[in-house]
Parts: C-alpha cells; sequence; structure tokens
C-alpha cells in the first residue's frame, strides 16, 4: 500500500520572521482501474481503502448492484523507480453473469459539473442507475443530531489533521452515531470509498443512513448517494443548482451550509424534526 502522507521542505513565513522545516503533506497519486484486464478509468486519489473506492465507483456507475457482482479485485503489477510496487493498479473480474459495461463507467463520459451537460439529461441518466425509490425510507434526523455531525466527522479525519489537505465523507445513523469515515485528496473519491465500504458490507441500500461530506455537494456527489438509496445528505459548504434539482427528483433530502446550529434545507425537509 502507497503512503497516505509524504513530507516536503517548506519555508515558513510569519509575522515574527522566516524559517525552513519538513511539512507534512496528503498524498496524489493515480489509481488505474482495470475491468478484466481492460483500462476502465483513472482517478487522482490519496492512497488506501483503495478496494473501497472501486467498489463504490462501480456501485455509482451502475456496473455492480452488490458485493457479489465482484468475483475479485487484485492489485497489478505497477513498479516504481525503486523496483518496488506502487499498487496504484487494480484490476476487478465481475462475477459471473454480470453483463460488461462496455464504455460505460469510463471517466470521460461521466456528467459533472465541468461538462457542460443538460440539466435534464444529467437527471436522466441518474434515474436510469438508480434502482432504489428514496420515497420509501422513513428515516427521520432531528437538527440537534445534523449539527453534531460535522464536528463528529471532523474529529475522525485522521490524515487532515495532520495535513489539512483531504475531503472526507462519512455514513451516520439518524441519531449522529458515526458509522464509518473515508478520506482522500478528491471529493468524489472519498464518497466512493464510504459507500464501497457500504456495499462490503451489505448496507446497500442506504436508506436508515445520512450521508455527510466534508466540503459542496456537488451534482455528482448527490447523484452517488441517490444511486446507493441514501435518503439525507449534508454538506458543510454549499449545493450546486443541478444537485439541488436531482434531490428534488429523486425525493432526497439535501441539506447545505451544515454549520453549528445552522443549516440550509434545500429539498426534503419533511425528514427533518425541527
Amino acid at each position: 500500500m502507497g503512503r497516505v502522507t509524504a513530507r516536503r521542505p517548506v519555508l515558513r513565513i510569519t509575522a515574527d520572521g522566516t524559517r525552513r522545516r519538513p511539512d507534512t503533506l496528503a498524498v496524489e497519486e493515480p489509481l488505474e482501474i482495470r475491468l478484466g484486464g481492460h483500462p476502465l478509468t483513472v482517478t487522482m486519489r490519496t492512497p488506501g481503502n483503495d478496494v473501497d473506492l472501486v467498489h463504490g465507483f462501480l456501485l455509482a456507475e451502475g456496473i455492480i448492484e452488490s458485493a457479489r457482482d465482484v468475483s475479485i479485485v487484485r492489485y497489478c503489477d505497477g513498479v516504481g523507480e525503486d523496483g518496488a510496487n506502487t499498487y496504484n493498479v487494480l484490476d476487478v473480474e465481475l462475477a459471473s453473469g454480470v453483463p460488461d459495461p462496455g464504455n460505460r463507467g469510463r471517466r470521460e463520459f461521466l456528467t459533472t459539473s465541468a461538462c457542460g451537460v443538460c440539466g435534464k439529461a444529467s437527471l436522466d441518466e441518474v434515474a436510469v442507475r438508480s434502482r432504489f425509490s428514496l420515497s420509501d425510507s422513513s428515516l427521520e434526523a432531528t437538527a440537534t443530531a445534523l449539527s453534531s455531525m460535522p464536528s463528529t466527522l471532523r474529529r475522525s479525519q485522521r490524515v487532515f489533521a495532520a495535513t489539512g489537505g483531504l475531503h472526507a465523507a462519512g455514513l451516520f445513523t439518524a441519531d449522529g452515531a458515526l458509522l464509518a469515515v473515508r478520506e482522500d485528496v478528491g471529493r468524489h473519491n472519498a464518497v466512493d470509498k464510504v459507500l464501497g465500504w457500504a456495499l462490503t458490507e451489505n448496507r446497500i441500500p442506504l436508506t436508515d443512513a445520512i450521508l455527510i461530506v466534508s466540503g459542496r455537494a456537488s451534482f455528482e456527489l448527490a447523484q452517488k448517494a441517490t444511486v446507493a438509496g441514501v435518503p439525507l445528505l449534508g454538506a458543510v459548504s454549499a449545493p450546486s443548482s443541478l444537485a439541488v434539482d436531482l434531490a428534488r427528483d429523486r425525493e432526497m433530502t439535501l441539506i447545505g451550509f451544515l454549520r453549528g446550529e445552522t443549516m440550509n434545507v434545500y429539498a426534503g425537509e419533511h425528514r427533518i424534526k425541527i
């Protein structure tokens, strides 16, 4: 497994002067995901929980529905300058009977905030991937419980505490208990990792769980939540307009600016108990 943090020299400038010292940084390295030996996608990620990341990515892309759809996940030989395995290539073998997705799932075909795609087309694409009706979820949470979740998430970010440079995603129960947390340099990877954990723990659909993210709620994060059956997504920063449209279309509760005792509820307010 690759290193999660690395040390680099830095010039520190303060009102009292300057000094040179080593600084701890979050590692960012490429992970190539292969399907049956064929390249599927490459994502820049922080090493760690790579198997969770792959499971979550394949779930969000509609390629798999449960952990049983994956036969094996293994690291391939990827040798660095020192001759050691870089652990930056993972090959996935789908279980017998699971259809090959072809080009579906490749990063270049994803609809992200940078693609300039039509909003209606994006919503329709998520509807095709999502198999779970969020309206069936009976989950409710108090504003007090929701307010406690970002601070719980922050206390669980061990690598962020050392580097200040990672996003986090956490799954919570309605009363605020933390089920799992994952960190990554990419916000979408952090969500893939925590949803992949849920998949391997046979918790999909996550109809009784809340997903909290440390940054903004983009369309891509909202679509990952809906595909996994998450009824409530909360973010410490702002949502995008398309994320709000998706939440309303799929009957998901979407909360932004979840900070301290305040929050903005953009969709699904019926799940919030004041």
